[in-house]
């Protein structure tokens, strides 16, 4: 199956983050979703992407080697990475994504065999296959939390900064 999830937004803080509806983690797709908002801010700020990552992973938060591995993502000017997954953002318009910002996903065929976990594959501009997220419900509650996510993986870098463009 596939989704699609739109926001008029995107949260530049936790608490921003915590007031979007979709933050109930109640709907996979939307905790995927939420996932590409909070890499998004990283640029912005770093700690608040992090508090947001933690927030979405529930009991599990960001080690510092999961830290560090975020931190050396984004070196070299890569802030364009997170952008690619809204629909819209391609290498030739420098990852600018059309508005409303929409994040598409599909279920993964390579799902997790074991129970409480569901794995989806994010679409992405700069990429010829969707990237894996995959997520952990707690039976509790019904929330979705961020297991793992392999989204800050290279991808084409913009035309802009293309020299064989």
């Amino acid at each position: 199956m596939e989704y699609a999830v739109t926001f008029s937004a995107l949260p530049r803080t936790l608490a921003e983050l915590k007031a979007m509806p979709e933050a109930s983690l109640h709907k996979p797709e939307e905790t995927v979703a939420l996932t590409v908002a909070a890499l998004a801010a990283y640029p912005e700020s770093r700690d608040e992407c992090y508090a947001m990552l933690d927030y979405l992973r529930g009991p599990r938060p960001l080690s510092p080697m999961e830290k560090q591995f975020i931190r050396d993502r984004f070196m070299d000017g890569k802030d364009y990475i997170p952008r690619s997954y809204f629909a819209g953002a391609t290498p030739d318009n420098d990852y600018k994504p059309t508005l409303p910002l929409t994040v598409r996903l599909k279920d993964s065929a390579s799902q997790i065999a074991e129970a409480g976990y569901k794995k989806f594959d994010v679409f992405c501009g700069g990429a010829d296959s969707p990237r894996p997220v995959t997520l952990r419900t707690k039976p509790s509650t019904g929330e979705w939390f961020l297991w793992e996510q392999n989204l800050l993986v290279g991808i084409k870098i913009p035309k802009s900064s293309d020299p064989w463009a």
